[in-house]
């Protein structure tokens, strides 16, 4: 299939040499321009725990390209089109906006409109209706709008502190939250830092499902469901992740529950989300069940009759006997 796909490449640029040495100018004009971008969000995933995900996104793009191969339209039928100059002006426009504004957030964003006005570009809307997909979940590379950040860190450490009290209580521990701190008898109070706040896992967590909604064969409900139910299994694992360490500090040891707490649950909580991502699928599986069209009621015809699998006898009007 690949060296198919590159033989048909070699031969296109054989047959259209100028539309070849267009598209790589475009590509690397593009390159040149989103550089200084590249190397912020490189700075960002190796720093900012939240979005450490972000090297993984471009490489499941690309696993995403091949998975739908079978949607790609043969390079002989590339057509280029203008309407990507549309797409990629539009996309340049907000990268221009975001810089005059000091946004970074729109400059990064402009990244998806300008791929998908290069694809149209090259290879005319059959080029994107291959790789949309796959340009779309880039954007699970970029950092949240740092507004938009703000906003989520506040709730989402406030709801992780209730719950993961009212948690504790209803295991017989004595505890109450004071702010975004749980108190509970004698024992060294919990805090729950804004680092705590569930929002890195939520994040992840997201962009995983999404993934896995492009990858499974499911129908739109089915997909919707699993896109939704991230934030809900996010944040069990988060509350899952305070309540043992409550635990931990009352009957064992307050090291061994710091330890849980900022070292081992951060490496599972993921497995435990991807469970509770299995077993959602499972129950799908076993309640939505789609409904297959009925066969076609098969008829027997004789002479002058016609005979229905059922055993009913119809005359040549249709009418049973």
């Amino acid at each position: 299939m690949l060296l198919k796909f590159l033989q048909q490449i070699r031969q296109q640029v054989g047959q259209h040499p100028l539309r070849f040495l267009g598209g790589v100018a475009v590509g690397s004009a593009l390159v040149w321009v989103y550089w200084p971008t590249f190397r912020i969000l490189l700075s960002v995933w190796s720093h900012d725990a939240k979005y450490s995900h972000g090297y993984l996104v471009p490489a499941f793009s690309v696993a995403l390209l091949w998975l739908r191969r079978e949607h790609a339209p043969g390079v002989a039928s590339f057509r280029p089109s203008a309407w990507g100059v549309l797409l990629l002006l539009a996309g340049l426009a907000v990268r221009a906006v975001g810089t005059y504004l000091y946004i970074p957030w729109f400059a990064e964003v402009s990244i998806v409109p300008c791929l998908a006005g290069f694809c149209v570009l090259v290879g005319g809307w059959p080029a994107l209706r291959w790789t949309w997909p796959a340009v779309a979940f880039l954007l699970f590379m970029l950092p949240l709008p740092y507004r938009l950040e703000v906003a989520l860190a506040q709730p989402l450490q406030r709801v992780a502190t209730r719950a993961s009290t009212y948690a504790l209580q209803t295991c017989g521990f004595a505890a109450h939250a004071e702010g975004n701190v749980i108190v509970f008898g004698k024992v060294k109070p919990i805090g729950v830092a804004e680092a705590c706040n569930g929002l890195s896992m939520l994040v992840i967590f997201v962009a995983i499902s999404v993934a896995v909604t492009l990858v499974v064969q499911r129908r739109w409900l089915d997909k919707a469901l699993i896109v939704l139910s991230a934030v809900p299994i996010a944040l069990v694992c988060n509350i899952t992740r305070i309540t043992v360490t409550g635990i931990l500090h009352a009957k064992v040891s307050e090291d061994l529950a710091d330890r849980v707490f900022h070292d081992w649950a951060g490496w599972l909580m993921m497995p435990l989300a991807l469970v509770l991502l299995w077993v959602e699928i499972r129950l799908l599986s076993l309640v939505l069940v789609e409904r297959r069209p009925a066969a076609p009621l098969a008829l027997h015809f004789g002479p002058g009759t016609a005979q229905a699998d059922g055993g009913a006898r119809l005359e040549p009007s249709g009418v049973p006997r």
